[in-house]
């Protein structure tokens, strides 16, 4: 296995317009694993379920190309959420699911994991900044494979700086968005924002910047880009940001290069803006190639 990403959720997805899109594939692991099969051919997906996955919900998986044999099925109901989103992009998620079942599905143990995916070249898992699995982490890294991250969601408070420094000295790459970023390191510009972020520590920084693209660097080598959007009508964000993730993983881990890493990711989140749930995987990736050729120019026209 080349490339291993983390969680199944079932979403409710209440759009600005009063549309409700209901029992998508979500959960940020399928996002993400979409994102890494635009580019890679070996792409694993580890997750608990229960018997009441949706029979689409396999479909989609089984269409993919995205490796199942990570998926368990438990005793417990598959966890599912109400996504809300705003006009201005912003979402805010709900739990449809008892305290005790959200747990059980979302625990994460290297044990469990299928032997082909413990050679994998790059891990991907979002986490709650307040709570990071410092100790999993440790363990992913232990296997050979780099990690990635995303938070979940912006952090309540701002973290001490040591533990800010052990969240980041436990990853590879450390990909927030804007707000989750500000709310670790304080206000700032995007530029300011991510020096930050390498000064406590983070070996590379894809920061995410929504319709302005991203900031992506990396600490060690020096590498700087700035990677624009690619335009296209948005339907719906939900997802886009792991796909990124995923896009991006793929990206550094193959070529070295961050800007590399960020055109890909810019490519995979395009596809998830266009529509309301997961894209055809197949059909995409037929036609990531050509994106990844437009955003080379987009970026060398903009004097970014």
């Amino acid at each position: 296995m080349d490339f291993v990403t983390f969680g199944i959720i079932v979403d409710d997805v209440a759009l600005p317009d009063g549309r409700v899109a209901r029992d998508l594939l979500g959960g940020g692991g399928p996002q993400t694993a979409f994102g890494m099969r635009l580019w890679a051919g070996r792409v694993g997906l580890a997750a608990r379920v229960g018997n009441d996955l949706p029979d689409a919900a396999w479909a989609w998986l089984r269409a993919s190309g995205v490796d199942t044999e990570g998926v368990r099925v438990t005793e417990y109901p598959t966890l599912r959420a109400w996504q809300h989103v705003s006009a201005e992009g912003g979402r805010r998620h709900e739990w449809q699911t008892p305290p005790a079942a959200i747990d059980a599905q979302l625990a994460r143990n290297v044990a469990d994991l299928p032997e082909a995916y413990r050679q994998a070249r790059g891990w991907h898992l979002g986490l709650h900044p307040e709570e990071p699995p410092l100790e999993f982490m440790a363990e992913l890294r232990a296997l050979g494979g780099l990690v990635s991250v995303e938070p979940f969601r912006a952090a309540q408070q701002t973290p001490a700086p040591e533990a800010l420094r052990a969240l980041l000295a436990a990853t590879d790459i450390f990909s927030p968005n804007l707000a989750g970023a500000r709310s670790l390191v304080g206000p700032g510009t995007p530029e300011q924002v991510i020096e930050r972020l390498l000064d406590a520590g983070a070996t590379v920084v894809a920061l995410r910047l929504g319709a302005e693209g991203s900031l992506v660097a990396d600490g060690r080598g020096g590498q700087t880009a700035r990677i624009p959007a690619l335009p296209v009508v948005v339907v719906d964000p939900v997802g886009a940001g792991n796909a990124y993730c995923g896009g991006f993983l793929t990206g550094w881990v193959e070529t070295g290069s961050v800007a590399e890493a960020g055109l890909r990711g810019a490519v995979a989140a395009s596809f998830l803006l266009e529509q309301v749930g997961l894209p055809d995987g197949t059909r995409a990736a037929e036609w990531a190639r050509r994106r990844r050729e437009r955003m080379e120019a987009l970026r060398k026209g903009s004097n970014w």
